[in-house]
């Protein structure tokens, strides 16, 4: 965890991947809070499939692979220069000693479409992105395999996200399994998980083009 947040201010000098440097805001906004989860979701069994879509600067992909070294992480990203730099971080950390790990460079509106090589090929997927539950929805069930779950991270207003994406959920394949909430240690900062399980297949029309979901949400 420390190397790779040693990695993580270095490279931020050069490009913009996070605004959050300092060691213990850094350590509860992105290292706990990705890992909390794990309270909710062990993840302990062998070969699970997870895709972090808008993965970012690596979370929470990264430190659940840390911490779960036999989970089978896919980190989606549609900034080829944050994969350059994640793919330098898996390898300085020799994440792929025990357990797959790839990167994958692209829209999520492509890699999961109706021909998408990604198409509902995950147990898991996460979603860190801000964005509106229905628009987080569409890009990230269409990733999941009929009886996999969507997890989005949010704020402690998760109630009112899941109450407008119903109609998405359904469109979608989804259903709101859980909402469960947490505080972050040390801090007044309360955030929430969003359990959506894949009930059905997402129908081939989803996602929609690119920037069509942000646009115009279901």
């Amino acid at each position: 965890m420390a190397r790779f947040y040693e990695m993580l201010v270095e490279r931020n000098k050069v490009m913009n991947l996070t605004t959050i440097t300092e060691p213990e805001e850094a350590a509860r906004l992105h290292f706990v809070d990705s890992l909390m989860l794990l309270r909710f979701l062990p993840l302990e069994e062998d070969g699970i499939t997870l895709a972090d879509i808008g993965t970012g600067a690596g979370f929470p992909g990264i430190p659940l692979k840390i911490l779960r070294p036999r989970l089978h992480v896919t980190l989606v990203d549609s900034l080829a220069k944050r994969l350059s730099f994640l793919e330098e971080v898996i390898e300085a950390l020799g994440l792929r000693e025990e357990g797959f790990i790839e990167t994958a460079h692209g829209r999520a509106e492509d890699l999961a479409g109706k021909r998408g090589a990604m198409r509902e090929r995950f147990d898991i997927a996460t979603a860190r992105a801000v964005a509106a539950l229905p628009v987080l929805s569409e890009l990230c069930l269409p990733f999941v395999k009929t009886g996999g779950t969507f997890v989005a991270y949010k704020t402690d207003t998760a109630e009112a996200e899941v109450a407008d994406a119903k109609r998405a959920l359904l469109e979608l394949g989804g259903r709101t399994r859980a909402v469960e909430h947490y505080s972050l240690p040390h801090s007044d900062v309360s955030r929430s998980l969003i359990f959506i399980d894949k009930t059905d297949k997402t129908p081939a029309k989803y996602p929609r083009q690119a920037g069509t979901p942000a646009k115009k949400p279901l």
